[in-house]
């Protein structure tokens, strides 16, 4: 235990007057670390670069990819922290414990690592926090597809920043999310960790969560860090071939974003290795870039295991020590989750000259220096967390107060998607309804892998266990929400396997109602005990089992089938869409997605979402983005047509939109050519009306279109969006700002440059659907743009709207 002053009992303690200069918080965090730094010993230095993961199953690969072989459990604690720790490693998210239970137990842990090593350093906490604050009984927000598909960074930041309050309130300090990377690929599992499939898209909002989770003092962690989601075939850690544009203009824009606009604290490395290059293992990536173009200042953590995976998968390294080494001269500052390659090999490897000191210490440097900008070596820091300080006003620990429920029913309402309606929404006034489908009364068929229920409590409880949050399911949302409507509930078939058994039944209660709503899709999990999630990936893009085939049974009845998709990923739907009577598909929408859905069914909710990512006509082909070049498009010279179903941005809505009046630098858009310089600016504005009957929320669309380049470039990208609320009658005039480093891309000779010649900028509601195209002449000299060039466009909407009558 500690003195009263924060000392080490049996060493000298600093007078009140006279604190150690690295306990003094008016001297410049610098000061203070290079103090801390230059008293410690080479074992206390190496000691801050790892992390111990307490409760964790060795026998087990419930949470991550070879832990049964790699998490060594047989270090007694004591010994492990002797010198000090870098990170505990999810203590409140690796097994069901009670959140009061739980932040008890991690002040005892905290009580240890202090008590343990000469200078009274805590160790820095770790949780994950995708979806949430992981562990039993926080709120489960929807999926970040889901996020994507509302188009509404300010929610996102608001959501950020509630996880972060909850993360704090129990000890913790560094999040690991937000999930940067880009879908290329909708058969890998991960998919539903991704924002989306457009690098604008994925930027913002990622820069969204960032700055929120941040402001409340926890430390966001942007990954994978970079090319994750480029392996090959869509297989979970497989081999990433990309080339350098593809690379600098796709895939490393988001984190680009998130450095610079969200001053993102910590990074981690990827798992890939990128033309053969390991990204744990790629001074390039980690420094070169990272760090000495961008400028990046924080922490690099390891993915879980990655340092050991350069020994036993990718085999650039014949030892631990040798792992071990390579990650952190390549810019690995923290290998987490437990120690293997930076305890002992580590220091046999700097004693024996291998590695020079000078390496340890800049890593340790990074780790200090965020320590104590969190507080951690502050005289007055206290291992009882904020949720245990004040007994008077925490009776318990509430990780699911009204208010973030309120925001993830509001990001579960924004984020379903409206993909078809032929007029059977809204379903008010329908007397007999058939709910069909695994998905109807499942509610874990609301949470993606990174959920406490699907993540922890799916390897090893059973269905029905506890939740941990209040969750209801389709079925009973819809009842409440179309009270005295006559409601028959009937499975069909499971989400997974292929028993058909149940068809009958279900095909029987659809012949009896007016409509039939079925509820199919995934439900997720690690390593195969899902259909989506971390190592669930997927062949094609069928609907998992037996749920095609029930779906068609269902059209078959001749009663009007509405389709309900509870998923991760975007399935092919070319073989129903003209045969249903509506399709709304919902991106695991979290603990509020119920009522979301049921809301959007019966039309009390005006749905508003846009697809994130394309929905695919066919489950099989070259699976492709919005974002190909014209040959990546339709052509004749093949027969796979990749041409999606309903294209990136797509979404319908109960009510209309009309858009008028679009203006170019304030003049009306006319015949002639708008003109900006390749180092200024252009603005493009527009009025957006509700002409419909009830409040609803339009999202407006810039898009990029290069007709002419010395590399081929995506035939659009988007570059702005805006969302526009709206009740019925009213207008706001919507304008973007769009600088000229946002048609950048890299060129022939790899630098990145804006290039002199006509573009066209596309006001539209989908990738594919332009209403104003807006032809611009950029004029000067082609200019070389590197990281200082803007990023983003500036999308403003009117606050106070106009009503319009008549």
């Amino acid at each position: 235990m500690h003195t009263e002053d924060g000392g080490v009992p049996g060493a000298d303690a600093p007078t009140e007057a006279r604190p150690e200069p690295w306990r003094d918080p008016s001297l410049p965090v610098p000061t203070r670390v290079d103090s801390l730094l230059n008293a410690m010993n080479l074992e206390e230095k190496v000691a801050q670069l790892y992390a111990v993961w307490v409760g964790v199953d060795p026998d087990s690969q419930d949470v991550a990819p070879h832990q049964h072989e790699l998490a060594d459990t047989s270090v007694e604690f004591a010994e492990l922290v002797r010198s000090g720790l870098g990170q505990l490693t999810r203590p409140l998210g690796t097994a069901p414990v009670a959140p009061a239970e739980g932040v008890k137990i991690l002040a005892r842990l905290q009580q240890d690592v202090v008590a343990a090593n000469r200078f009274g350093i805590p160790a820095l906490v770790h949780e994950e926090c995708l979806t949430g604050f992981m562990t039993r009984g926080a709120t489960i927000y929807p999926t970040p597809l889901a996020w994507g598909a509302t188009f509404d960074p300010v929610l996102v930041e608001r959501m950020a920043a509630q996880i972060g309050d909850a993360i704090r309130a129990v000890g913790g300090h560094q999040g690991l999310a937000p999930v940067l990377d880009v879908t290329l690929d909708a058969r890998w599992g991960r998919t539903e960790e991704t924002i989306g499939e457009d690098p604008y898209l994925v930027g913002t909002i990622g820069t969204a969560h960032v700055i929120g989770l941040q402001s409340t003092g926890v430390v966001a962690t942007l990954k994978h860090f970079a090319g994750y989601s480029a392996s090959n075939a869509a297989r979970n850690l497989a081999p990433v071939a990309v080339g350098p544009r593809q690379m600098a203009d796709l895939l490393l824009l988001p984190f680009e974003m998130a450095v610079r606009n969200g001053g993102a604290k910590s990074v981690m490395s990827a798992y890939t290795e990128t033309d053969g290059v390991p990204v744990a293992a790629d001074r390039t990536l980690l420094t070169d870039l990272l760090r000495d173009t961008w400028g990046f200042a924080g922490t690099v953590v390891a993915d879980y295991f990655g340092v050991s995976f350069l020994e036993t998968l990718h085999r650039v390294a014949a030892a631990a020590g040798e792992a071990g080494v390579l990650a952190v001269t390549s810019g690995v500052d923290v290998e987490l989750p437990s120690v293997r390659c930076y305890g002992p090999p580590l220091l046999d490897a700097v004693r024996s000259g291998v590695v020079a000191e000078e390496v340890i210490d800049r890593a340790a440097e990074r780790v200090l220096r965020q320590k104590c900008e969190l507080g951690l070596l502050d005289p007055d820091w206290s291992a009882l967390p904020p949720a245990l300080r004040d007994t008077s006003r925490h009776r318990g620990v509430d990780l699911d107060p009204p208010a973030a429920r309120e925001t993830a029913r509001r990001l579960a309402e924004e984020s379903v998607v409206l993909l078809a309606n032929g007029g059977a929404l809204p379903l008010r006034g329908t007397s007999r309804i058939a709910i069909v489908g695994p998905n109807a009364d499942d509610a874990y068929a609301m949470f993606g892998c990174y959920a406490f229920p699907s993540h922890v409590d799916g390897a090893s409880r059973p269905v029905g266990a506890g939740l941990g949050v209040e969750v209801r399911t389709v079925l009973q949302s819809l009842r409440d929400e179309l009270g005295g409507t006559e409601i028959e509930h009937v499975a069909g078939c499971d989400v997974t396997g292929d028993d058909t058994a149940g068809f009958r039944a279900a095909v029987d209660a659809a012949r009896q109602a007016d409509v039939c709503v079925a509820v199919l899709g995934d439900r997720a999990g690690l390593f195969g005990r899902g259909t989506s999630g971390e190592g669930c990936d997927v062949e094609d893009l069928r609907l998992p089992g037996v749920q095609g085939e029930l779906l068609d049974e269902l059209i078959g009845s001749g009663t009007p089938v509405v389709l309900v998709l509870l998923t991760g990923r975007p399935y092919a739907l070319g073989a129903y869409a003209d045969r249903l009577a509506a399709a709304v598909q919902a991106f695991f929408p979290g603990e509020e997605g119920a009522s979301a859905v049921a809301g959007v069914l019966s039309g009390r909710v005006c749905p508003s979402g846009r697809l994130p990512v394309g929905v695919p006509a066919r489950p099989t082909g070259d699976p492709a983005t919005y974002l190909a070049p014209p040959l990546g498009r339709r052509s004749e010279v093949s027969v796979v047509d990749p041409t999606p179903l309903y294209p990136f941005g797509h979404g319908l809505s109960y009510t209309t939109f009309s858009w008028t009046d679009p203006a170019v630098d304030g003049e009306p858009v006319g015949a002639e050519l708008a003109r900006m310089r390749s180092d200024g600016e252009i603005t493009v504005s527009l009025s957006v009306r509700n002409d419909g009957d009830r409040a609803g929320a339009d999202v407006v669309q810039l898009y990029l279109h290069d007709p002419v380049a010395q590399t081929t470039r995506p035939v659009v990208r988007l570059v702005g969006y805006a969302r526009v609320q709206l009740e019925p009658g009213e207008q706001r005039r919507v304008t973007f700002r769009m600088h000229a480093d946002l048609t950048a891309f890299t060129g022939v000779r790899g630098h990145r440059i804006v290039e002199p010649g006509q573009i066209e900028l596309c006001v539209a509601r989908s990738a594919v659907d332009t209403v104003f195209a807006v032809p611009v002449i950029v004029e000067g000299p082609e200019r070389t743009v590197d990281h200082t060039r803007r990023l983003t466009s500036e999308a403003g909407v009117e606050a106070h709207p106009t009503t319009v009558t008549g």
